[in-house]
């Protein structure tokens, strides 16, 4: 398998995308370490990891505090034997008019996704470095969660999209600033996903704009060429792609992932 012998690290993997992509860097032959707030989630997703045959760990921490952020990383390097793989999918989103967002809100969502990239960046390169994967003839994987709201600023989630605009900054300066290290960092910017995330998102609209529960999701998606909603599995795919040797070669990228929305 592509990713024998890798070891991976995702943060918000207790559920949803991130749980996605942990059971397909698993099913891929990377052990992973599993990384969320939610310790009865990621002992879930463990368990399901362990029944695929791979070899998972989990950690409990809130990637906007730097220090969890670098003892995540250390406990799965030491815990599964080296570090390989970063996935900074951790997030949140919030959704109201730009006018009418606080202090506290526009903090919360700066601190977790972007300030949890940044973390997560610094974290993983310093892993890296520690451990001379390049001595190695390793390519090591930084991959960072945006999305289609980092290439376009959408209506009513003008915060979510800046931190996710901001993400892709981030990815840029680090995959220019790191390639000599032998390190590549990309983002992929997923769609409509049927997660959680979007049925929070869905009600948040219904509340601002007197829509029906539902109305908001299904005229997202009906906006999709491919004609359905996203599945975590859709991303998980594509970030599989991104942490294995096909996309050696590739850096400093955002991939659209989305079945056709948001067209670059």
């Amino acid at each position: 398998m592509a990713l024998d012998g890798r070891v991976a690290l995702v943060t918000g993997a207790a559920r949803g995308i991130g749980r996605g992509i942990a059971l397909r860097l698993a099913r891929d032959g990377a052990a992973v370490a599993l990384v969320d707030t939610r310790a009865d989630g990621i002992e879930r997703v463990a368990g399901e990891i362990a029944e695929i045959g791979s070899k998972a760990t989990t950690f409990v921490a809130d990637v906007s505090d730097r220090e969890q952020v670098f003892a995540a990383v250390d406990h799965a390097a030491a815990a599964l034997g080296g570090f390989d793989i970063m996935v900074n999918n951790a997030g949140i989103a919030l959704v109201g008019p730009v006018g009418e967002v606080t202090p506290e809100e526009a903090n919360r969502v700066w601190a977790i996704n972007v300030n949890g990239v940044l973390w997560g960046i610094q974290a993983a390169v310093a892993k890296f470095k520690e451990l001379d994967n390049q001595q190695e003839g390793k390519i090591s994987k930084i991959i960072n969660a945006s999305s289609i709201a980092g290439h376009d600023g959408f209506g009513m989630l003008g915060v979510y999209s800046a931190s996710k605009f901001a993400v892709r900054a981030l990815t840029q300066a680090a995959a220019k600033e790191h390639a000599a290290d032998g390190i590549t960092v990309n983002a992929y910017c997923p769609g409509v996903v049927g997660t959680d995330m979007w049925v929070e998102i869905d009600k948040r609209f219904a509340e601002l704009t007197g829509a029906a529960e539902g109305e908001t999701y299904d005229k997202f998606v009906g906006g999709i060429a491919l004609g359905r909603a996203e599945t975590p599995e859709d991303v998980a795919g594509f970030v599989s792609y991104l942490a294995g040797p096909d996309a050696d070669y590739m850096t400093g990228q955002a991939g659209l992932i989305d079945g056709g929305l948001v067209y670059r």
